[in-house]
């Protein structure tokens, strides 16, 4: 009976295998967890800088803010089509006004950041509707800069049975005639900008707000407004006497219009303007395709038939050292820094 306990407690006793028995084993299971999520995690990283590489394979949207016919929109036109022959894919435009811009430029802030939903964005629905709206997005942290492209003066245009035959004239008729005037609007930086000159000229007229452009004109030319601010894109009516013009809002006098005065020239220094464009990606775009966008603007920017289609429209274009996205971005936030105060002083409203 001793005997089989001894037995079977001999076969149960653990032995320790000799040295050229012992097995090879792996890695520790948490060693191996720990590599296998590695791998895991580069796969991505690895797949979005391939994709990157590839950019782009399809069709890019760009959203402008503002409805179709106004200078921008032609302005964006005439980029998407010379930034799509560089990028070997076509550049879709797709107009989203509403909101002074801030439904066209929610829709980008919020789009996938992969390059195929960009933005041909303004100093207006850019910057000086976030002093006018309480957004859905962060203007500043939502969308990516990727190249200011051109900047525009407003002009003073009035139809042309106005009886002031210059700045002078036209505001002394408004000090005569309080409330009797009416000044066409269409977006919050002309919104601004006619404050301001109603500020400083101290005189009061009635704003009348406009979905787009075309509108506007139709009703100036008509004679149903008195006045408004405008790009120089409208200079060849006024060259046609349809409508007349009062001075610029440019540092300087327009080279195509040096008859016409600034602001400054005439005693009104703090009326002085100059509206930037720009192209935006939203956040957290790779920088890869954010380098390819801004190497294509950069290309149709040089283009000499599209330099000359901007003058033509009365656009400067930003040199090739302004050409970045840090310069962007820098433009971005200066135009904060001036306009939003100026804006809250006004006590200017949305429509």
């Amino acid at each position: 009976m001793k005997a089989s306990v001894r037995k079977a407690a001999k076969l149960r006793r653990p032995t320790t295998p000799r040295n050229n028995d012992r097995r090879v084993l792996g890695p520790h299971p948490r060693r191996r967890f720990l590599r296998l999520a590695a791998g895991t995690a580069a796969l991505p990283a690895v797949s979005r800088v391939a994709w990157a590489q590839a950019y782009p394979t399809r069709p890019i949207t760009m959203i402008v803010p503002i409805a179709a016919g106004s200078s921008s929109d032609v302005v964006g036109r005439l980029l998407a089509e010379r930034m799509g022959t560089a990028l070997g894919q076509p550049i879709i435009i797709e107009n989203v006004p509403g909101a002074d811009g801030s439904i066209g430029v929610g829709r980008v802030a919020r789009a996938r950041p992969d390059g195929y939903t960009i933005e041909f964005g303004a100093l207006t629905m850019n910057v000086l509707n976030g002093a006018f709206y309480s957004l859905s997005y962060d203007l500043l942290g939502d969308l990516t800069p990727i190249s200011p492209v051109a900047t525009v003066p407003f002009v003073l245009y009035a139809k042309a049975s106005l009886p002031a035959k210059d700045l002078k004239e036209l505001i002394a008729w408004l000090r005569a005639n309080p409330n009797k005037a009416s000044a066409g609007v269409i977006s919050v930086g002309f919104r601004m900008m006619m404050a301001l000159f109603q500020k400083e000229t101290r005189t009061r007229f009635t704003f009348v707000p406009y979905r787009g452009v075309a509108p506007e004109l139709q009703d100036l030319v008509g004679g149903r407004i008195d006045f408004f601010f405008e790009s120089p894109i409208q200079l060849p009516l006024m060259r046609a006497g349809n409508i007349k013009a009062y001075a610029v809002t440019s540092d300087a006098r327009l080279s195509e219009a040096a008859d016409i005065p600034t602001f400054s020239e005439m005693g009104l220094p703090s009326v002085s303007y100059s509206a930037w464009l720009g192209l935006f990606a939203p956040k957290n775009v790779p920088q890869e395709i954010v380098g390819k966008l801004n190497a294509a603007a950069v290309e149709a920017l040089a283009d000499q038939a599209v330099r000359s289609r901007l003058a033509d429209l009365g656009y400067e274009v930003y040199p090739r050292g302004h050409q970045t996205p840090e310069a962007l971005g820098a433009l971005r936030k200066a135009a904060v820094e001036k306009w939003w105060p100026i804006i809250k002083e006004l006590g200017v409203r949305a429509e």
